[in-house]
């Protein structure tokens, strides 16, 4: 029966191989960021954000389809962290309060030259633009599972489904209006802040 044991040591040897690989994607990642908002999205080449990372384009093959890839993991990585706040707050705060909450603290993170230089970045490429655009239907779809986890009451759902429509609604518009503004525009966090009211005081 020992021979069924898996040999001592192989789980502590696999964690180390997960995070080794979690530390080189986010190499990757950061490497290929920095070098899109110095260099350009068009001019950034895959062998470029390879030798940059130290590793060889079939390693980075291994972690990242595209380019493209590599600039959405921040924003796939950024979702994850909302669900994740998400699933720590009180089913006793209405659901729209708690999401309004998580998205304002999230991207209040980020400085107004921060979201500037990305959003420059997200708009230079009509790919990236389609797929951020795509990635919209994705991120209600796990905000509404999130917020079905938070709150289990069966009846509630269709509520939420609601809560995760209109706040990806508000979201957009937030950052719409702060990508229209000139000048010195406010920052983003306050657009959104203004958008949810807005929808809390139209229900």
């Amino acid at each position: 029966m020992s021979e069924s044991l898996p040999p001592e040591g192989n789980a502590p040897a696999e964690g180390l191989r997960e995070r080794k690989r979690r530390a080189t994607r986010q190499r990757i990642a950061e490497v290929g960021l920095q070098l899109f908002l110095t260099n350009g999205y068009e001019s950034t080449t895959l062998d470029a954000i390879a030798a940059e990372a130290g590793i060889s384009r079939r390693t980075f093959f291994s972690y990242f389809k595209s380019k493209d890839d590599v600039i959405l993991s921040w924003q796939e990585a950024g979702w994850a962290s909302i669900h994740s706040e998400l699933l720590q707050v009180s089913p006793d705060i209405a659901p729209l309060d708690a999401v309004r909450d998580v998205l304002v603290s999230h991207i209040s993170r980020y400085t107004t030259e921060q979201m500037a230089a990305i959003d420059r970045l997200m708009r230079s490429s009509e790919s990236l633009l389609a797929r951020k655009q795509a990635h919209y239907a994705e991120q209600e779809r796990q905000l509404f599972a999130t917020l079905c986890e938070v709150w289990r009451q069966p009846e509630r759902r269709m509520t939420l489904r609601v809560v995760a429509m209109a706040s990806l609604g508000a979201m957009r518009l937030a950052i719409q209006t702060w990508q229209e503004q000139v000048g010195q525009p406010k920052p983003v966090a306050s657009y959104l802040e203004e958008a949810f009211e807005t929808l809390k005081s139209e229900l």
